[in-house]
């Protein structure tokens, strides 16, 4: 069924950042998928500029970006139904007179053959999902050599195409007929019906890398070192001469590094803040400031929050309320700190900084006027749909369009030491969103603290570390019956989560040896006396998220 359109903005963002004149761009106009960014990032794991633009973009945007190739993502729409997104007026029109070739995915190939005099229909059969078998069934321009066979893709579509606009041809039918593939190489217009982008089709890294470099000849001329010179230069022209900026540091790697990267461009006009909350890990604080003075030599001056934050979050369970309150609070703690530094100053600082990434920007569906507007909300990110509207800062986000590996590479780049770059990632809501339901409920945090602290202890004591994305504890508000010392116990069941990743959009569980998950249980209830039971959560990523909440 399709969503709402949103209301467009009043004004919209052209873009005017130069490099898109020095390098080709691959414009990517997102429709939806949660898979979108995946799209963009396969794209610049192949050396070539990726740009993402929303799917109502006008043609104004979408040239002023310079494309050479445009891929039209996946969604939740079907474009039968009134309200759909669709590509904008002379879109077409425009890609054939400059020879721009154009690739559909999923949805995206539906807009093609709709919006071309083709057409799409509910699948009689209810449609495909997840990993299936498809054919080629001709000689085509869009697949290689090496993939003119059957291969297994990933499928994720209610609907599906019927009949062809003039001039497209079937290229590949999944096992149930239906059409997979399509292609008018006169036109330079593809369309895949499966997920290329995602690490379940097979084949998909190939047939991106040909369509590409191939098809679309464009050339890898883009790397990280573009994107420092890119972000550094959007730090120059949006914060003035005399400005001054406070920045939200939390330890972990993405703050540390978009720190890092403002730093260098305003020295002593950046002010870090490190927020203790109360919801910090065991010893966190400590352990992030000795390593701030230590190894980064930043400006950081600690904030004790904790007993504010936890009065704010007392008695809310939902998940979507508490990481509110959390926004809030952070945002009110930081409203706080300008104040100081406005009597010292002489004007109060206009911007913060956030280590935001796009898995953050994609799960909280973001407000008008930040871009993919028809995607369907996972959670909310304190840092992103978790602030209030009545922000007072205009935010710096050198992050936002990168992934997490990719903003570890930036890191090494600017010089952040290792340790901050291998660590796993933290959630900006701490150990709120690991406590299911009131996290202020009895002695729940420190039983917590004391469980993470024992499991992450025994990950690196077996040199599990650097093989697992990331690995926590969750509390679970339920206690089970144990024996403990000949005595019968009545005590907190934890959970253990370890998943595997390249980029947190989609996540395996990592298979513990039964060795590991018997010697970290019995530690765990030999050393927190109030825990007298353990699980280990087999969950993938989809269909759960990585963080419990």
């Amino acid at each position: 069924m399709a969503e709402p359109s949103p209301k467009k903005a009043k004004t919209e963002t052209v873009e005017t950042n130069s490099i898109f004149q020095r390098h080709l761009v691959c414009c990517v106009l997102d429709y939806g998928s949660q898979y979108t960014q995946l799209i963009a990032r396969r794209v610049r794991e192949n050396g070539v500029l990726s740009v993402l633009l929303p799917g109502d973009a006008s043609m104004e945007r979408i040239k002023s970006v310079h494309p050479r190739t445009i891929v039209l993502s996946g969604g939740p729409n079907s474009v039968h139904v009134e309200g759909a997104p669709r590509v904008p007026e002379g879109f077409f029109e425009y890609c054939q007179e400059n020879d721009i070739p154009v690739l559909g995915i999923c949805y995206g190939m539906q807009l093609i053959v709709h919006q071309l005099g083709g057409e799409v229909k509910t699948a009689e059969a209810g449609g495909e999902y997840g990993r299936m078998p498809m054919t080629v069934v001709c000689d085509s321009t869009l697949f290689s050599t090496e993939s003119q066979d059957s291969q297994l893709v990933w499928m994720s579509h209610g609907d599906e195409a019927v009949k062809l606009p003039e001039g497209f041809s079937v290229v590949a039918r999944s096992e149930q007929g239906a059409i997979v593939a399509i292609e008018n190489p006169g036109r330079r217009i593809f369309g895949l019906q499966y997920h290329p982008e995602v690490m379940h089709s097979e084949r998909g890294a190939e047939t991106i890398r040909h369509f590409l470099f191939d098809v679309a000849k464009m050339t890898g001329d883009w790397k990280m070192e573009d994107v420092l010179e890119e972000e550094m230069e959007k730090i120059r022209q949006q914060v003035g001469p005399t400005d001054h900026v406070i920045c939200a540091l939390s330890g972990g790697v993405d703050s540390t590094v978009a720190a890092t990267l403002v730093h260098r461009v305003l020295g002593d006009r950046l002010h870090c803040v490190f927020v203790d909350n109360g919801l910090l890990r065991y010893k966190e604080g400590e352990r992030v400031m000795d390593t701030f003075n230590q190894h980064l030599h930043l400006p950081v001056t600690k904030v004790d929050d904790a007993e504010r934050m936890l009065n704010r979050l007392k008695g809310l369970t939902d998940p979507e309320a508490k990481r509110k309150a959390i926004g809030a609070e952070f945002i009110d703690v930081f409203s706080d700190y300008a104040h100081k530094l406005e009597k010292e100053l002489g004007h109060k600082p206009r911007f913060l900084v956030q280590g935001t990434l796009y898995p953050d920007v994609i799960e909280s569906c973001p407000p008008p006027g930040k871009g993919q507007k028809h995607s369907h909300t996972i959670k909310s990110h304190h840092n992103v749909g978790g602030l209030p509207e009545d922000l007072q800062f205009e935010l710096i986000e050198p992050l936002r369009e990168l992934f997490k590996d990719e903003v570890r590479a930036l890191g090494r780049l600017l010089g952040v030491p290792e340790q901050f770059i291998a660590r796993h990632p933290f959630p900006g809501p701490g150990l709120a969103v690991r406590i299911i339901g009131d996290v202020t409920e009895g002695d729940r945090l420190d039983v917590l603290r004391e469980v993470d602290e024992v499991y992450i202890n025994a990950i690196r004591e077996w040199g599990l570390y650097d093989k697992i994305w990331q690995a926590f504890a969750v509390f679970l508000p339920v206690r089970s019956v144990g024996v403990q010392g000949d005595q019968r116990t009545h005590s907190h069941v934890v959970a253990l989560r370890a998943v595997t990743s390249s980029d947190g959009m989609t996540a395996d569980w990592y298979p513990f040896q039964p060795d590991f998950l018997r010697y970290v249980s019995t530690k765990i209830c030999n050393t927190v006396r109030s825990v007298n039971r353990v699980v280990y959560d087999v969950t993938s990523k989809p269909p759960g998220t990585i963080e419990w909440e």
